[in-house]
């Protein structure tokens, strides 16, 4: 596994563009170069590795901030992009754009080139398959959040004409995406020793279909490649024996693959390795002398249903007369993704001066004393914090979650829906599979129409908290074309749940008295359903033109 986490991961590792510069310079980038370097598997590897490093890594979860779920406590790009009020020169929608561009621009590189390799063909194209889905999940979030963008194959020079070329209409990049991961999957193995563990496999690049399809409305495209992963007989939901620990413990390293072979649920992952590279999700998460970075929102803990399941505004069960009641009969999925009191954490002193015990959490902070973690909203995460490295700066090796079968579930049952063939022995195939993992009430569409409730509603609720904090928030409520949900304030708990009022008495509250974070979102539709072509890239080809309303 070291040897794993060396070969391949070292370039994994340098995931940013700028930190890339001298591993990738060592790649060929020119032809005189490139005629001596395409010789043998190590140079392939080496070559297909540079192209991983392209892969979204904690960057994937960062984009929860443009969503409804997630408030940093100042100010970020992802969190002024969300609030719709940005323009087209801010710094993250150039990146998204060049750092795409850059990646496509390396697998385009190694795409014409592997092929002189003398090594044995079936595993010349394994690297190759491999290399194809880093370029069509990265044309991917191109189509997703641009629209129309060029579509290149090959390696350009700098005056070629097609660098000054028009976009391509976003149909015909999404059928090439659609159309390469058709063409890969069978090139991909199932599976890999663990040496391997973090390439790419056949689940993986299914998998992606099926999320590339569904958020283009694809359905029947997007049902069959989900069907297709649930019948490799590769992968099943991780389930430690207990519901309430077994989906906490996936996000931290009780559940990480290369700690715990038992988990089969992950598809895919960016890896991690203390000895190479860690990241800092888990401190952003509890940092104990500091603001939290991620906060979650009274949306996101409104979302979750009651233990009867029915949604709290229809459930007798929920009562909201203290701090406590928000987790109390609740979706078991809630207090294994947002901390209740009671629970351990690694924030330090909480906002319960009575507390001795700085390993259990009792109540939310708001008091900047730099003794504990603080909260803008009231709120914590619990999933995806690994509490050993929370005490310590850029310490968490915990792997960062890109496919896992949840999803796909997930995607079968919202594809089936859409198309109106959705059953309850369907459910039971796979939103229930969920459920009955937390030991959560299951869904059932007799109980659904006696209650009414809408079933589109309740699928996408499923979504929006099984996979909360992993990167996908914005993304759906974009497909949706629910646009007014990004436009709202963005708010907390109730003000007078604090146990210090002190603490909390200039912060502002709406008529209900629910602390408001955030005022001034704006949604304006059509326009930010798509980013802006960015004014750099403008700059250099006024071809590209500029998405409406931009």
């Amino acid at each position: 596994m070291k040897n794993f986490r060396y070969t391949l991961l070292v370039v994994l590792a340098l995931s940013s563009v700028s930190c890339q510069k001298e591993f990738l310079n060592r790649l060929p980038l020119d032809s005189s170069s490139d005629a001596t370097f395409w010789v043998n598997e190590e140079q392939i590897k080496a070559a297909a590795n540079a192209c991983y490093a392209f892969i979204k890594d904690k960057n994937t979860v960062d984009r929860e901030l443009m969503g409804d779920h997630v408030l940093w406590p100042s100010s970020t790009n992802y969190q002024t992009i969300g609030s719709g009020n940005f323009n087209s020169d801010i710094s993250n929608v150039n990146n998204e754009w060049n750092d795409d561009y850059a990646g496509i621009a390396r697998c385009n590189n190694f795409l014409e080139n592997y092929l002189k390799a003398d090594i044995e063909a079936t595993k010349k194209e394994r690297y190759a398959s491999e290399v194809r889905f880093v370029r069509a999940y990265l044309y991917f979030y191109l189509a997703e959040t641009f629209g129309d963008v060029q579509l290149i194959t090959k390696t350009l020079k700098v005056d070629d004409p097609e660098v000054f070329g028009k976009r391509d209409k976003n149909e015909v990049v999404v059928d090439f995406i659609l159309k390469e991961l058709d063409e890969i999957a069978g090139k991909l193995p199932l599976t890999y020793p663990a040496a391997d563990y973090g390439r790419i496999t056949r689940g993986a690049a299914l998998a992606f279909k099926s999320r590339v399809a569904l958020f283009f409305k694809k359905y029947a495209v997007a049902e069959k490649a989900a069907k297709d992963v649930m019948d490799l007989g590769v992968y099943q939901l991780y389930n430690n024996g207990n519901t309430k620990t077994s989906y906490k413990d996936l996000f931290t390293l009780k559940g990480n693959v290369l700690e715990n072979p038992s988990n089969k649920e992950t598809i895919m992952a960016y890896v991690y390795s203390p000895e190479i590279r860690m990241h800092n999700f888990s401190r952003e998460l509890h940092v104990p002398d500091q603001a939290i970075r991620f906060n979650p929102t009274k949306a996101l803990v409104d979302s979750y249903l009651c233990s009867d399941g029915l949604p709290i505004n229809k459930s007798p069960l929920y009562a909201e007369k203290s701090y406590a009641d928000y987790f109390k009969n609740r979706d078991p999925r809630m207090t294994q993704t947002i901390l209740e009191p009671g629970a351990a954490w690694g924030g330090q002193k909480d906002g319960n001066p009575a507390n001795s015990n700085l390993s259990i959490f009792t109540a939310p902070k708001f008091n900047a004393d730099k003794k504990g973690a603080v909260t803008i909203t009231g709120f914590y995460f619990i999933k995806y914090v690994e509490l050993s490295a929370v005490p310590t700066f850029n310490k968490d090796h915990n792997d960062i979650i890109i496919l896992r079968l949840a999803e796909v579930f997930l995607n079968w049952a919202e594809a089936k829906m859409e198309q109106g063939t959705l059953t309850q022995t369907d459910l039971d195939l796979s939103i229930n599979k969920l459920r009955d993992r937390v030991g959560m009430k299951r869904m059932s569409l007799m109980d659904l129409a006696a209650n009414g409730l809408n079933l589109r509603d309740e699928i996408r609720r499923e979504r929006r908290v099984e996979l909360a904090l992993e990167g996908l928030r914005y993304y759906d409520i974009l497909r949706w074309q629910q646009g007014n949900l990004l436009a709202q304030d963005s708010k907390g708990m109730k003000r007078s749940f604090a146990t210090v009022q002190n603490d909390v008495k200039s912060i502002p509250v709406d008529k209900d008295g629910y602390i408001v974070v955030y005022t001034g979102n704006t949604f304006k539709d059509p326009k930010n359903y798509l980013w802006p072509v960015p004014f750099a890239q403008l700059q250099r080809n006024p071809n590209l033109g500029q998405n409406p309303g931009w």
